[in-house]
């Protein structure tokens, strides 16, 4: 519920949960993408976790927490999450990238409180330090109620990763600790770089002044709308409208552009800033991040039976526990089994599980199995 009076600015962390998860097929399918699966021994889905997550920051109740999703997994985010008010989820009639999705929040969330804080989260990420997160997250926001600035959480950069974009800090921003001890330093936002080369990812290393762009952010409900006011008045102007009418979102919502909100908001604002940390941060964006969550003693990272014989680096995963996955003379490979699609790739090939993804939505024959 919004606070009042003096108290501090409620704080509301939106999930986007909307995601397909398809470099995550076949286990991730249209009926039941990533968000929905548990790849540990926790026993919690992703989105799960996320929430509990989230709940674990002081100060922040499963009813301050808004899901954006599809209309195609409303009933799945309601059944992982019984305890979330429905009128706290956000349902897209079509995808159309995370601007509209932080939009279509940040409205409501004006709409409830228009001097509330605002946080955006992913459904898919995991986090092994929750406490430290929570630290974060709570600078972050102290940050962004002090200064009109579109704050993001960086994620210290320890390889030259090719899968994540890229935050370069400019200046300092001094910050006050407040009760989190010793807090982290805050930099203005330089420039962002999508996906870049390894030679590229090289250099930006070499440097120390990259973060990997976790896209996590908090800002002021009003800050961010001042933002989409200036940076992508059509959009603005076309899903505020249509959240002042019955039955508009349904019937707008197809037209809007289907662009990030990097692309849309954050690369073309002077006023971002970046906190770099570490806590434990994955994306788990393909299979090769089973065998970062997964590590174990042997050579391979296997979920269920397997057989192998001069198979080195190898990931195995099936989902039914009687089957058995063989292998010989393979080395850096994922090998995929569910009860009617088996997948094989190599390690440095599962970012083109997309494009074989998008074969078989365009083949009549074959769309089942996405």
């Amino acid at each position: 519920m919004p606070k009042t009076g003096g108290e501090a600015r409620q704080f509301y962390p939106v999930i986007l949960a909307g995601g397909s998860g398809e470099r995550f097929w076949p286990l991730s399918r249209k009926s039941k993408p990533k968000q929905f699966l548990s790849l540990d021994d926790s026993g919690l889905s992703l989105i799960q976790a996320t929430v509990q997550r989230l709940t674990g920051i002081p100060g922040v109740e499963v009813e301050d927490i808004l899901i954006v999703t599809g209309v195609d997994h409303r009933m799945q985010v309601l059944e992982h999450l019984p305890e979330l008010p429905t009128e706290n989820l956000l349902v897209e009639p079509v995808a159309r990238d995370t601007a509209a999705a932080v939009l279509y929040a940040a409205l409501k969330v004006a709409q409830m409180d228009p001097g509330g804080l605002m946080g955006v989260f992913h459904s898919d990420h995991r986090v092994d330090q929750p406490e430290v997160f929570a630290q974060v997250v709570q600078q972050a926001t102290a940050l962004a109620a002090a200064r009109d600035v579109l704050v993001t959480i960086g994620i210290e950069a320890t390889y030259p990763s090719v899968a994540y974009g890229y935050i370069e800090r400019g200046e300092t921003l001094e910050t006050e600790a407040g009760q989190l001890g010793a807090a982290l330093p805050a930099y203005r936002v330089a420039r962002f770089t999508e996906k870049p080369d390894n030679a590229r990812a090289q250099e930006f290393l070499a440097t120390g002044r990259y973060s990997w762009n976790s896209g996590m952010f908090i800002w002021k409900v009003q800050t961010i709308l001042a933002a989409y006011e200036r940076y992508q008045p059509e959009l603005y102007a076309a899903l505020s409208t249509a959240m002042t009418v019955r039955g508009g979102v349904r019937r707008v919502y197809p037209t809007l552009q289907k662009i990030s909100i990097d692309y849309a908001i954050l690369e073309k604002a002077d006023n971002v800033a970046v906190i770099p940390a570490e806590f434990g941060w994955d994306d788990l964006g393909d299979w090769n991040a089973l065998e970062r969550l997964l590590r174990g003693q042997g050579e391979n990272v296997a979920v269920g039976r397997h057989v192998g014989i001069d198979t080195e680096g190898a990931i195995l995963y099936t989902t039914n526990g009687d089957d058995l996955i063989a292998t010989i003379g393979l080395d850096d490979v994922v090998v995929v089994r569910t009860n009617e699609v088996t997948l094989v790739v190599h390690k440095d090939r599962t970012q083109d599980i997309k494009k074989l993804v998008q074969q078989l939505k365009d083949n009549p024959d074959l769309e089942r199995y996405v």
